[in-house]
């Protein structure tokens, strides 16, 4: 005979036993926690902890069971009744605290001033303002993703998320005296996807959003508690008089209108929170009523829990946990799966399944028989047994329910083909939810919020109670990566050694870190994390022993610049190939460090930093060239210097800033013994510049000269009649005879200035010769006068000017001149037209 109690022993039906309801205890608490009828209470959905706080407005007698504790104190309960944490508060009255998503403990104080805590008692501390200060906060209300508080101006301000941003200030909802009752609908389940504030007004209810407060126009107000459903869809209303109203958020339907009197309970009711989203949880000292809307009358139907003294329901997606003096409970509608194997007299497919495995295992031939009459639905009925296993709290039945399903015993071995792979996923989600809900542990995650908040959520939750190696194991069985789990272990390890930190301590702490990564990580868990802990904690020596078992320069380079461990940053960075993050501490470190030390720093570094070098080099010469003016200088780099000078110099408009640039250019190569040449060239730059400067103000500006070169300097004062100022130049900077006279017959030419050209040649014996002045105006187009030094050049080549000029028929008589019969025969072949040729054939015969 199996002892073990039935499923459906503890199910209540209602809607004509359609559904059913049940109260499944989580944990037994006798003793373990304060009188809570004496204290407020916050409690974490998820099955996460409870935090209580003394109500100062009541009396509490000392010596009576249980734990107590002082009025600026909190104190943190798991559901299983085990303390996880507590702490003083000195920061003024506390208004409102309440729980994140993440098990975050908010604490918000009459001055607008919040901490967010951790499991450990660290905390980060935020302000909702200065206005906020000085109007005070009368009250508030906390979501897992923010909060919303009423300032004594009676404005409403709203904190999204929990980074410490700056509130935002909802729309006036237009009360001079604070709400009777009010509540919060998040984001993530209005409608708008707006934070929604539901104030009881009066008579009515005032719905305010960022954008505008609307009156929704009720008139059964007002209302001493306001509670929304989980899924922002429906709202429990409950009058002074003890009227409870269920209708829709947007009120246009109503589910349940209750008289609260009727129920039998005695005092004032204690809460009205949401069991699920199908039922309401009323409470008062001793008793839990849950309402459900029936189809036959809008009184709705009620169930009855009784309880020893007070209680606090915490809501869930999936039901209601209600904490008692000595018991923690879990109130939930039965999952539709279970109802269709556990429901007596029930034949669905998956109960016969349930009825034919259970026959199978007594060895009865009746086996055969149920599962072949159910052949056509029997994936179904697998699917559904492994449904109902997640759903139930006893291991005992959830083994009988994937018994019930399993290949190599019953269920999907008559299957020709099944998936197995909800059968594993399900498995794996049970192992994990029943050790998670041991009480030690005390974590009551069903099935759905399980799925809901994900398995890397649930690890989280493990590692912030450093249960690390329930956690580790958590990982590996799911196939997780392990990094978040081991960060926070090497983090707690460093901050609980902090206070016997000595130079052997880093060195053991760094090597059972690092074993510990190596080991359960795989070698891929970065310690930068880590090492950045190490060093909030005052622990450098640790940090940077840490740094150098991380492979990811990305993520060593700005601790390290956090911790000014400037040359190690730079050196990590140049090593690391990537000139991003080479630039990145380049630009860190000049912001930061005077200008000596940046540029000592890069010099001192030798080899080692000379790409480092290099690229501040390249990024200075395009974006400050004040900065490589200075690096140089620092670096006595006198070259570098100079040309840095000449580069700019030729940038400037300014002849003036020119002149300065030049003349330093000329300095900086002065001090450098092997550059005498260049220093000479500078000073020529100079006395030019200065010369070209005087020539300009000669001719009233109408010239320009400045920044011409010698040769250019030369042509200009030919091209505007200048010559004895040409002549200076070309004395003053000895100019090569030669160069002269090329430059004044192109200067010449182009004047098309003949005559000056012809008395130039005829000054004295041309040092470049004529034919160059023949070659140079027949290029420049003037054949006729290039002709005319065709005569002045040497006679073996007239021959060829002529015919460079066109001239064939002086090209013909000079032939006659030398007798050249052969050249003249030449010229006969390759005359332009037959009047030459003519021509020269009579000049041919007159040669015989």
């Amino acid at each position: 005979m199996d002892t073990v109690q039935h499923p459906s022993a503890t199910w209540e039906a209602v809607s004509n036993g359609i559904v059913f309801y049940r109260r499944q205890q989580l944990y037994t608490l006798p003793g373990k926690l304060p009188n809570i009828a004496d204290y407020l209470i916050a409690g974490c959905k998820n099955g996460g902890p409870i935090a209580f706080m003394r109500d100062t407005s009541k009396l509490v007698a000392l010596g009576r069971g249980g734990p107590t504790f002082t009025k600026s104190q909190i104190q943190v309960y798991s559901p299983a009744g085990e303390g996880l944490l507590l702490f003083s508060w000195d920061q003024g009255r506390i208004v409102r605290f309440g729980w994140t998503l993440d098990e975050g403990l908010v604490v918000l104080n009459e001055e607008g001033v919040y901490r967010l805590y951790d499991l450990q008692g660290d905390y980060q501390q935020f302000s909702l303002g200065n206005e906020a200060a000085e109007l005070g906060i009368i009250d508030a209300r906390i979501h897992e993703n923010g909060l919303v508080a009423l300032t004594g101006s009676l404005t409403l301000l709203e904190v999204k998320d929990w980074e410490g941003g700056r509130p935002l200030v909802l729309a006036n909802p237009g009360i001079s005296e604070p709400p009777h009752s009010w509540a919060v609908i998040p984001p993530d389940q209005s409608i708008s996807r707006h934070v929604e504030v539901l104030l009881s007004v009066d008579a009515t209810i005032l719905a305010v959003d960022n954008l505008e407060s609307a009156d929704q126009r009720v008139a059964r107000g007002p209302f001493l508690h306001v509670s929304p459903s989980p899924n922002g869809k429906f709202l429990a209303l409950l009058t002074f008089s003890g009227l409870l109203w269920v209708v829709s958020s947007d009120f246009q339907r109503e589910l349940v209108v209750l008289d609260t009197t009727t129920v039998g309970a005695e005092g004032p009711v204690n809460q009205v929170e949401w069991c699920g989203n199908d039922a309401v949880l009323v409470t008062w000292n001793d008793l839990a009523s849950l309402i459900l809307p029936s189809r036959d009358n809008l009184a709705g139907e009620t169930l009855r829990y009784l309880y020893f003294g007070a209680t606090f329901v915490v809501t869930e997606a999936d039901g209601a946990r209600v904490i008692g003096q000595d018991v923690c409970d879990f109130i939930q509608k039965v999952p539709v799966s279970s109802v269709s194997i556990f429901r007596p007299g029930s034949t669905s497919s998956s109960a016969i399944l349930f009825a034919a495995w259970e026959s199978f295992v007594q060895r009865s031939p009746k086996a055969d028989e149920n599962i072949r009459s159910i052949r056509s639905d029997l994936a179904a009925a697998v699917n559904e047994c492994i449904d109902a296993a997640g759903h139930e709290w006893d291991p005992h039945w959830q083994r009988k329910l994937l018994s019930a399903s399993i290949a190599a015993k019953f269920g999907w071995g008559f299957l020709d083909l099944y998936n197995p792979t909800d059968f594993i996923a399900m498995g794996q989600a049970l192992k994990v939810l029943n050790a998670v809900r041991f009480y030690e542990i005390g974590i009551p995650l069903t099935y759905s919020e399980y799925q809901y908040v994900s398995p890397a959520h649930l690890i989280n939750r493990l590692t912030s109670r450093n249960l690390h190696l329930l956690a580790i194991r958590v990982s590996s069985f799911l196939s997780l990566k392990p990094d978040v789990v081991l960060k926070h272990w090497a983090s707690v390890k460093i901050a609980r050694s902090k206070s016997s930190a000595a130079d052997g301590e880093d060195d053991e702490v760094c090597r059972l870190i690092v074993d510990k990564f190596e080991k359960l990580g795989g070698g891929e868990v970065s310690y930068a994390d880590i090492a950045r802990r190490a060093w909030e904690v005052g622990r450098t020596g640790l940090a940077t022993k840490l740094l150098d078992h991380e492979t990811r320069a990305c993520d060593q380079v700005p601790l390290l610049l956090t911790m000014k461990e400037d040359k190690l940053a730079l050196v990590k960075a140049v090593d690391s190939g990537d000139t991003d993050l080479v630039y990145h501490v380049l630009l860190h470190l000049h912001k930061r460090l005077p200008l000596g030390s940046f540029f000592k720093l890069i010099e001192d570094g030798g080899d080692q930093l000379a790409p480092a070098s290099k690229l501040l080099q390249v990024y200075a010469r395009e974006q400050n060239r004040e900065m490589l003016r200075d690096f140089y200088y620092s670096d006595d780099r006198r070259v570098e210097s100079a040309t840095l000078a000449l580069d700019e110099a030729a940038q400037m408009t300014d002849p003036h800033a020119v002149m300065t640039a030049v003349n330093a250019a000329e300095k900086f190569f002065s001090e450098d013994k092997d550059r005498p040449f260049e220093a000479k060239m500078m000073n020529e730059s100079v006395r030019l510049l200065a010369l070209q400067q005087q020539y300009e103000k000669d001719s009233d500006g109408k010239v320009k000269f400045f920044g011409q070169s010698v040769s250019e300097t030369i042509r200009t004062c030919i091209s505007n009649s200048m010559s004895k100022k040409a002549d200076r130049v070309k004395s003053e900077f000895k100019v090569p005879d030669k160069r002269f006279w090329y430059l004044k017959l192109h200067a010449l030419t182009a004047m098309r200035d003949f005559d000056a050209l012809d008395a130039f040649a005829r000054s004295r014996r041309s040092p470049i010769g004529y034919e160059a002045f023949v070659r140079h105006l027949v290029e420049a187009g003037h054949l006729k006068q290039a002709a005319s030094y065709v005569m002045r050049c040497d006679g073996p080549k007239r021959v060829g000017l002529y015919v460079l000029c066109e001239d064939w028929r002086s090209a013909g008589r000079e032939c006659k001149e030398r007798g050249d019969k052969k050249g003249m025969e030449q010229l006969r072949r390759s005359c332009p037209n037959s009047l030459i040729a003519r021509e020269l054939d009579q000049l041919m015969a007159s040669m015989k």
